[in-house]
């Protein structure tokens, strides 16, 4: 099974097939990346959409100096970051993660409420502190692989997971 980054160099010479695997491989990370930035399903759809079609634009210029994972998640972080500024968010009662046991009622209305909490508070961060957190914790991202994604220095990723943290301590402190 080929890499994806030998896939995305096949695609680079014209193969539209490796470009469909690459989709099929990775449209749902993608997605939920961009669920977690936008908290809009729809919204998420299209930034996924845009971003493999910016891929698919870019591909002669393709040069593996990091995973395609990174590059991918670098595309939808701008696509994202640039739907951010532009738009205010829109809040949920729960995100689409589910549990791994199935808890009782009041377990499960104090686990939407603090995930209600804690989307409204990323929500309240600056752009760039709720990306860097959402890489690091939703995605699971190292801090080499967050500075590839957002374009900045390792330093720089510290810095604003720091801050971004900070942040989102001071805003649930004022929940609770």
């Amino acid at each position: 099974m080929p890499t994806d980054e030998e896939l995305m160099q096949a695609v680079a010479r014209g193969d539209l097939s490796a470009f469909e695997q690459l989709v099929l491989r990775r449209q749902q990370e993608a997605w939920n990346a961009a669920y977690r930035f936008l908290n809009d399903a729809a919204e998420a759809e299209d930034a996924a959409q845009d971003a493999f079609l910016k891929i698919l634009d870019a591909a002669p210029r393709y040069r593996p100096t990091a995973t395609f994972r990174t590059y991918l998640f670098r595309v939808v972080t701008r696509l994202c970051l640039n739907r951010m500024q532009k738009k205010r968010p829109h809040y949920v009662d729960r995100l689409p993660v589910s549990p791994s046991a199935d808890p009782g009622p009041p377990e499960r209305l104090a686990r939407r409420e603090t995930a209600a909490a804690v989307r409204r508070a990323l929500d309240d961060l600056p752009p760039r502190h709720r990306a860097a957190l959402t890489l690091r914790h939703y995605e699971v991202m190292s801090y080499q692989e967050i500075a590839e994604t957002m374009d900045a220095s390792v330093k720089s990723v510290e810095r604003l997971l720091g801050r971004g943290r900070e942040g989102l301590q001071r805003l649930l402190d004022e929940w609770r």
